[in-house]
């Protein structure tokens, strides 16, 4: 049973948490300094209850700072309060959730206080990779303490009053918060790719519930795999129409239809996520030219590329599922790299980050060709030349260097239409057919879009006992 005070930062633990769950650590703990007469002010848990407490039944850990005190600033004990959850998370090997609102750091404290969030960041880092780290914004979360939630797997952040951001927008040269409001939920999910969603604080903090169902309580746990009621054969007769918008094509194939999107505002070209088959957690990575809404109108149309963004939002998914076990699956439709000034500036380093993602992951990894697979782009997409364990193709895929047109115009470039046709024509059948893929072991099975779901899960119990080794290294550099 909870023993918090009744204020905000209580009352979205006890929203977050199995009812009546939350036990609070260190509720005694006041601030340290007299500089400036802090002690003179009251400052119950220092202004940051912490504690434990269950969601579903699983154990999570919780801190959660409360604006009322000192507007929430961060104290020497208020972050030494939230590196003693994260030393008994790593302890008994279960999630860490912040919840944050915080006017910064305590300027009374100094550097005892930014002595303290260094430490705050050194604990994530060594928790990273062996328990998840969730983060929801309610308030104000900006300067140093914008690191705390690039330090965490994924982060929410309430629409109502999240602030994100590192330098307010009118400390921006040439900036002010009526031009672009750099700290909004629009332009930090949008443009930083380091929010994974966006809505009402009842919204975020039911979403975060929701995640942690779908995730191992840390890396040596493999009891985010629930019972399957649904078909393991079911066909899926409208799945070849989804090649378009894949994030509909992975709720397609997934247990009882369930796709939990992260990140569904930033690189909207690339879909990330989990799904569950056969009731086990499976990490996502798709290619979308097209974006439906709820009623079924088109909202956004892309051009098949490969984008730098859309690598990195591609990276961070891979690298998070091979720390925690978590088999992956991709799904490729990809003609090319992205031809725009703007992606060329980060699109070899991006691009490549996310090659080095997919070759280092050890995980179960499966690949299905749902339309077109063009050069670098089509390697790089979890290739089987890079280290996928499966790769199925849909029988109307195209797999090659580029689009057979354009390669006969390169090759014949002097050649009129009614030839260019023909040696564009033979091109298809000899190079980008998918069953040319296939003659040369780059795809496994050619398989019908309807039958995806019963292949992806058989493949995937199939390499359930997976063990891969790697060169022996402190880690990779890319």
């Amino acid at each position: 049973m909870s023993n918090a005070t009744q204020n905000l930062a209580s009352i979205r633990i006890n929203s977050l948490l199995d009812t009546n769950s939350f036990v609070e650590i260190g509720q005694g703990i006041t601030a340290r300094s007299t500089d400036f007469n802090v002690t003179a002010d009251k400052t119950p848990s220092d202004g940051v209850i912490t504690g434990y407490g269950v969601i579903n039944g699983s154990l999570v850990y919780v801190y959660s700072q409360d604006v009322s005190v000192l507007n929430g600033t961060i104290g020497e004990m208020h972050a030494k309060k939230i590196t003693k959850l994260y030393d008994l998370a790593m302890k008994t090997g279960a999630p860490v959730i912040g919840l944050l609102d915080c006017g910064g750091v305590r300027l009374q404290e100094a550097t005892d206080a930014l002595h303290a969030l260094g430490e705050v960041f050194f604990k994530q880092t060594m928790a990273s990779g062996v328990i998840p780290q969730i983060t929801g914004i309610f308030g104000n979360c900006g300067g140093g303490l914008s690191l705390i939630p690039a330090l965490t797997d994924f982060t929410f952040l309430a629409e109502e009053k999240g602030k994100l951001f590192v330098n307010s927008p009118n400390a921006i040269p040439g900036n002010e918060i009526s031009k672009c409001d750099t700290s909004s939920p629009e332009f930090q999910s949008e443009e930083t790719g380091l929010v994974d969603y966006v809505g009402s604080e009842a919204d975020v903090l039911a979403q975060m519930r929701n995640l942690i169902t779908w995730l191992p309580s840390n890396n040596e746990d493999d009891a985010s795999s629930l019972e399957c009621a649904d078909d393991l054969n079911r066909a899926c007769p409208e799945l070849a129409n989804c090649a378009g918008d894949t994030a509909i094509a992975l709720a397609q194939i997934a247990d009882d239809q369930d796709f939990f999107e992260t990140k569904s505002c930033f690189a909207k070209d690339m879909v990330t996520g989990f799904l569950r088959l056969n009731g086990m957690t499976v990490g996502a990575i798709a290619n979308r030219s097209e974006v439906y809404d709820s009623n079924g109108e088109k909202t956004d149309t892309f051009d098949g590329t490969l984008s730098a963004r859309g690598a990195r939002k591609a990276r961070a998914m891979v690298q998070f599922c091979d720390a925690f076990s978590i088999p992956v699956l991709t799904l490729t439709n990809v003609n090319g790299f992205k031809a725009t000034t703007c992606s060329e500036r980060n699109a070899a380093r991006e691009i490549g980050a996310m090659v080095h993602a997919f070759a280092q992951a050890s995980v179960p990894k499966v690949t299905v060709v749902v339309g077109k697979a063009y050069g670098g782009a089509y390697v790089a997409m979890n290739s089987k030349a890079i280290g996928a364990d499966m790769v199925f193709a849909w029988p109307n895929a195209e797999i090659g260097t580029m689009d057979a047109g354009m390669a006969a115009k390169i090759m014949y470039a002097d050649a009129d239409a009614d030839t260019l046709k023909e040696k564009a024509g033979e091109y298809a059948d000899l190079q980008s057919n998918v069953q040319s893929a296939a003659r040369r072991g780059y795809v496994d099975t050619v398989i019908e879009a309807a039958d995806t779901r019963k292949y992806v899960i058989g493949a995937f119990e199939m390499l359930f006992t997976k063990r891969e080794d790697r060169p022996a290294k402190k880690h990779g550099s890319v």
